[in-house]
């Protein structure tokens, strides 16, 4: 089976770039070089070169090994945390009953 290529808006883009470059600042200032990251993280060098550019088809599993190793690995517990947009709907909803 082929997989499809993920297509993103370019403002979408954007986010995955500054989450890239998020990550290789953290790597940076850790005094990491990428070889050290890529090992420690059982994933190959060109696959954080990938993270690190904020490519999206680099599989979820591959940045969250890599903010593992940065000792951020807790920040994956703060995506979709604050779902504002769906407590909103909820309110409508319970309020119209």
């Amino acid at each position: 089976m082929q997989s499809k290529k993920q297509i993103l808006l370019p403002k979408f883009q954007k986010i995955f770039g500054q989450m890239g470059e998020n990550i290789k600042l953290a790597r940076k200032r850790r005094s990491l070089t990428t070889i050290q990251v890529a090992e420690r993280a059982g994933i190959d060098r060109s696959t954080l070169y990938h993270i690190e550019k904020g490519i999206p088809s680099v599989s979820i599993g591959a940045y969250f090994n890599v903010l593992r190793v940065l000792g951020l690995q807790d920040d994956f517990l703060k995506l979709a945390a604050d779902d504002e947009f769906g407590r909103r709907l909820q309110d409508l909803k319970l309020i119209g009953k």
